[in-house]
Formats: structure tokens, sequence, C-alpha cells
């Protein structure tokens, strides 16, 4: 690179509430040595726009211009999960560090394409919520054996979405083909930060449910029909000899919103809790424990984007804990970010799941 600035590219950001807006602009421009470059959406206008609101140097209305751009470091693919190979493949053919939505592939062998192709550039994959400060200093405290011999753990989790009403933009994700459904969204979430605090998971019992087979889109009043579940309960085991309780609810009403991972041990526990209505990826999450430890570190970003939802506020916190590490990976020539070989192991994770459901066998 030319200078010790990372310029970003950022295929997906629209201006309208867009989940890009929300979290990787606030993101990077809470970061000096990451810079907004360009953007680039579907269309002119809106690219336009885009670049006015956020400050980016230069707007595409073709993605891969911004891509071929060679004064581009990282591109960012903040766009439907469908869209993800083309766009990711044409990036790291163009020798691109490459920061990906997750889950990154429509199925677990576009995810495996996309990791092989990777080889040694670097790469980020947007399972951010492994990256909260409090979810790294509760590994911490467990790897350090502070809490003995760990004897159980319990995790609830919710989500507003894939409940019985939702808006036609966001029909795909209940579409089997489109890859971006409850199970390898908020599952596939959940999972991540588990076996970041307690290790991989090496037990699967599951069971899911689709408990809303039609759903109602308030925006045109029509009923579309759900192909994916929207419910999960599971008992895992993990790398720490750890049985984990599992309950992932989808439709849950705003204000009801909750994350709970609490782990047990012979000599004590902890807990990490939140409350954002999206998952716990989104928002920041407190940790709280009956041992002594070090308070997380402060996030790089706190903020909210220009184009932030209500439904989105704090949406930044765990992204820009991603982007400082990519940044200090680029700088460093490391590779300590959850990249796409982490991915292709999320979506094998979310499949062996999946299967577990379906066989009604330990996997």
């Amino acid at each position: 690179m030319a200078s010790n600035v990372i310029r970003v590219g950022i295929i997906g950001a629209d201006t309208k509430a867009s989940w890009a807006g929300a979290s990787h602009i606030p993101a990077l421009a809470a970061q000096p040595q990451l810079r907004l470059a360009a953007v680039a959406t579907r269309r002119e206008e809106s690219a336009r726009k885009a670049a006015e609101l956020f400050g980016a140097e230069r707007w595409y209305a073709d993605p891969y211009e911004l891509i071929n751009d060679p004064s581009i470091d990282l591109v960012t693919v903040a766009v439907k999960v469908p869209a993800h190979r083309e766009l990711v493949l044409a990036a790291l053919a163009a020798g691109k560090a490459v920061y990906s939505e997750s889950p990154l592939g429509a199925s677990v062998a576009q995810t495996e394409e996309m990791a092989a192709a990777a080889g040694t550039l670097h790469t980020a994959i947007g399972l951010q919520g492994s990256l909260n400060p409090s979810v790294r200093r509760a590994a911490e405290i467990i790897a350090q054996g502070r809490l003995g011999r760990l004897l159980s753990a319990r995790a609830t989790a919710t989500t507003f979405g894939n409940g019985p009403e939702s808006v036609s933009a966001y029909e795909y994700f209940d579409k089997a083909a489109a890859g971006a459904s409850f199970m390898t969204i908020a599952v596939g979430h959940v999972l991540d930060v588990i076996e970041t605090v307690l290790g991989d998971i090496t037990e699967i019992d599951a069971r899911t449910e689709l408990l809303w087979p039609e759903v109602k889109l308030t925006d045109s009043g029509t009923t579309t029909t759900r192909e994916v579940p929207d419910h999960l309960d599971a008992i895992l085991k993990t790398a720490s000899d750890t049985p984990v309780g599992v309950q992932v609810l989808a439709g849950v009403p705003v204000p009801d919103a909750r994350f709970s991972l609490e782990v047990r041990g012979a000599d004590g526990w902890l807990r990490l809790t939140g409350n954002h209505p999206a998952g716990v990826q989104v928002g920041d999450l407190t940790l709280t424990s009956n041992v002594d430890f070090e308070a997380p570190d402060s996030p790089v970003a706190t903020g909210t984007g220009p184009a932030a939802a209500e439904i989105w506020t704090g949406a930044s916190i765990n992204v820009g804990e991603v982007y400082a590490s990519l940044a200090r990976d680029i700088d460093e020539n490391t590779f300590a970010t959850p990249g796409f070989a982490h991915a292709l192991h999320n979506s094998q994770l979310v499949a062996r799941v999946e299967e577990a459901a379906r066989s009604g066998q330990r996997q």
C-alpha cells in the first residue's frame, strides 16, 4: 500500500436505513487508520447520494468498477447473500483484502469455494459478535481456568426477525435458496459466540421447528411461504467438555429481546447478557462474574451511522472491532481476524445442526 491508511470501498452502502450505513460507516469513521474511499450501489442516483452522505471520495453504480479501482485496498461486501459469491470472488481475483457479511455463501459449497480462493489474502467475516470486548474477556477468564472445571452452560437468544410478520424487502430470508435464513444468521451468530467462549462444538443434539409457515408482508398485505426453520432447541458439547443448552427464539417483540450465556464451573460463574432486538451480533454485551476480572476494553466504535434506522442502534460496536482487528492484520501481516476459513467452519457447523435436527441423531 502507498500509505498506512487502509482505503475501503463498500459495496451495498445504501442511504435508506441500511445495515452498512448503521454499522460499517461509523465503524470506519472511528478509526483513523481506515478511510472510506468509495461506495457502490445498484443505481447511479443512490450511489451518488451515498457518497455525499457518508463522505466517500468516489461512487460507483457498477460494483466491479469499485473492485478494480487500484486505489482501494479493502473491499467490503454488504449486500444480500445470493450476490456475495460473484463479488467476493472478483475482489479476491483483484488481489484485494475482503470483508464480507455473514453468511459468506448461500451454501456450504459456495463458502468452500470462496475460502479456497482467498489463499493468503486478508479476509474478515461478519461474525462480529465474537469480537465484542466482553466476549473476548469471558473467553480469557475461561481459558485461564478461573472458573475451575466447567460444569454446564446455558444460552438463550432472541431476534425480532423471522416471526409471523415481515416486509417484502426481507422476504428472501424465508427462502431456502437464499442461504440467509434464521439458521445461517441468528443461529450461526449464537453458535459462534458459544465457540469463542467455550471452544469448538464437538457434539450436537438439536431440534428445529417451523412455527410460522405463512408470513404476512405488512407493506403489501400479501402472504408468503416460509421454507426454513424459525426456532431451535439444542444440547451441545464443546471442546472444553462443557454441556451447553441452547434455545434461539424468533419473532420476539423488541421490548422482550434478550441474549444470555451463563457458564458455571466448580469455582465460579460468568454471564454475558444483551438486549439488542436484532441479536447477539448487533449490540453491546455486559459481562458479570463472581470472580474478579479486568474490565473489558472499550469498543473502538460506539455510535450509529447517518443512515441508521432505530432498530440498528449500536450496530457499529462489534463491526468496529472487526475492522480494528483486520487493520492490525493488514498492517502487521498477521491473520488473527476471523476470516473466510472461519466462515467455512461456521457454515459447516450450522449444516451439522440442521442435519442433527433432521435425523434426530447426535452429530
